[in-house]
């Protein structure tokens, strides 16, 4: 459901909150897709803790899912999941707009490096879970985000409606 209540200056911030942050996850997924097939072409960095930074090409979707599908599906899939998400939120279906914006940032970045060479980059590695990279925690958090943002509001907009 829109939100009707909200004035044309409200919702004009919405929307440039929804588009500067789709466009920041984007480019931070990207800058890290660049420095990792720069930095980790040759050798892995061990880093304290769980986490390492280990180069890998992800022929799948998020964790490697998906990985015997054709490129142009996934590619097709993400890009219309991408839109999807886009429309609604720019139609204000969603209590949080800079979620959507995350969720659309980290899809529309995998869309760009797939549609390079069929994969994408990653390079956050922990040895007991698949390898990933920036954009596969935005789409993660962002859709958590937007479950439990509007999970949230729904009493308040239930109690609204007529």
């Amino acid at each position: 459901m829109t939100h009707p209540t909200l004035d044309p200056t409200a919702r004009r911030h919405k929307r440039t909150a929804l588009i500067l942050t789709a466009t920041v996850v984007f480019g931070l997924d990207i800058g890290t897709k660049v420095a990792a097939s720069i930095v980790l072409a040759d050798s892995d960095i061990d880093l304290p803790g769980p986490l390492d930074l280990r180069l890998s090409h992800n022929s799948g979707v998020a964790f490697g899912l998906g990985n015997t599908a054709p490129a142009w599906l996934i590619l097709t899939l993400t890009g219309v999941f991408a839109i999807a998400i886009g429309i609604a939120a720019w139609r204000g279906h969603f209590p949080s707009t800079i979620a959507a914006g995350v969720v659309i940032g980290g899809a529309l970045a995998n869309v760009a490096d797939r549609s390079e060479a069929g994969t994408v980059v990653d390079m956050l590695h922990t040895g007991w879970w698949p390898t990933f990279n920036v954009a596969d925690i935005a789409i993660v958090c962002g859709a958590l985000a937007l479950a439990i943002t509007d999970w949230r509001a729904a009493p308040h907009e239930a109690a609204d409606t007529p």
